[in-house]
């Protein structure tokens, strides 16, 4: 009697309890299915497509590049006609007969198009190529991704951030890459390299971000970059660096390489200091910085320490060389500049930077340790194109 009754009890008992397991079970998968739905808070048109989430960086790279150009520029450089042309001595005796010369040389790159009428951001070393000097023409032409050529000319140009701003003739409702906000980039985040590397135009390389912040590269007199793996090659200066929602996030402008190709290690402007700079150039024709009166600085070491009497510990940068800009400022040779308004100055570039986004106007306080002693300099900060250079 009792086995008839025990076994079907334990079936409708085990029936209940896998009832039980399956129908927790579905509650639970569909709470996590409803989790990201109700903590997403960021618009939908800002996050990355879904193909990219998912590894698939096509749809980005489709749109990306057709807004990057393939850019070549002609400079008709004048130069005497003699190398003893600046010799003192040929000079006295023959004068300034010696003639001079026009000779060409080419340089090519990459230029991101920024407005649907034609203006055009990439690197000043593109446009100048390796002589900035005895320029006294320049041809710009450029091929759009639809393999137009077209004319352009230059609108401006900073060497200080390597960055130049193009105008394409006669064109219009040209595709455009969106600026992004390059503060917001995190080491690791995906981004996709995009230019004309050996004249391969519309060449997409896929990588992260390596480093932010990068300076002291000997790049330009203003550094502030960001690090990337992604493939950077000779053509690739002044293309786009774009993020995963496809917004142009760095100007992509030189690789550190041994061998002259890619070593995995390249460097973009920021798109935010890249934008500033841009604004400025087409608002003003330069760009518009602070300036504390002109210097030749250069980075403490703990020889130059050692000579100056100070501690290896110390951090700062020596004032090399004063000119009478800042002479009237009260800085003087030997002054080492440890602070910049209670900032700790590490690098020759962080000064540089700091004094050159300062409010034209305002009152700088700068740390100072001269002769063995700690005090503060108080400087005006002025209007000036550039301000001191780095001697390394």
């Amino acid at each position: 009697m009792f086995k008839r009754f025990f076994f079907p009890l334990m079936l409708v008992l085990c029936g209940l309890v896998a009832g039980l397991v399956l129908s927790g079970r579905m509650r639970a998968t569909e709470d996590s299915a409803a989790a990201p739905v109700l903590t997403t808070s960021a618009p939908q048109a800002s996050a990355p497509p879904a193909s990219a989430r998912m590894g698939d960086f096509s749809d980005v790279a489709a749109r990306a590049v057709t807004g990057v150009v393939n850019v070549s520029s002609l400079q008709v450089v004048r130069s005497p006609r003699s190398p003893f042309a600046n010799d003192p001595f040929f000079r006295e005796f023959f004068g300034d007969d010696f003639g001079e010369q026009d000779r060409r040389q080419m340089s090519l790159g990459s230029g991101v198009i920024i407005s649907p009428d034609g203006y055009v951001v990439t690197n000043n070393h593109v446009i100048t190529g390796d002589n900035q000097r005895g320029v006294v023409r320049t041809e710009i032409n450029a091929v759009l991704p639809d393999k137009r050529q077209v004319r352009g000319r230059v609108i401006a140009a900073d060497d200080m951030t390597d960055i130049a701003v193009l105008k394409l003739n006669n064109v219009a409702n040209l595709p455009v890459v969106p600026w992004g906000d390059s503060s917001k980039l995190k080491v690791g985040q995906w981004v996709l390299a995009i230019g004309s590397p050996f004249q391969l135009n519309q060449t997409v390389t896929l990588g992260i971000v390596s480093a932010v912040g990068r300076t002291g590269l000997r790049l330009a007199d203003y550094e502030d970059f960001i690090q990337t793996d992604a493939a950077i090659n000779p053509g690739n200066s002044g293309g786009a660096l774009v993020d995963a929602r496809g917004e142009l996030v760095g100007i992509n402008t030189a690789i550190y390489t041994e061998s002259g190709g890619y070593q995995g290690i390249g460097f973009a402007v920021p798109s935010n200091l890249a934008r500033r700079v841009v604004d400025d150039l087409l608002k003003y024709g330069e760009v518009r910085r602070g300036s504390i009166g002109a210097l030749t600085i250069t980075n403490l070491t703990p020889e130059l320490a050692s000579q100056l009497g100070l501690r290896n510990t110390v951090r700062g940068v020596v004032v090399y060389e004063v000119y009478q800009t800042a002479s009237r400022q009260g800085f003087r040779e030997d002054d080492v500049i440890t602070s910049f308004n209670g900032q700790t100055i590490d690098d020759t570039s962080q000064l540089i930077r700091l004094v050159s986004d300062a409010k034209v106007g305002s009152t700088a306080t700068l740390g100072i340790i001269r002769d063995g002693r700690r005090m503060e300099l108080k400087v005006p900060v002025v209007a000036g194109t550039r301000q001191q250079r780095a001697r390394y």
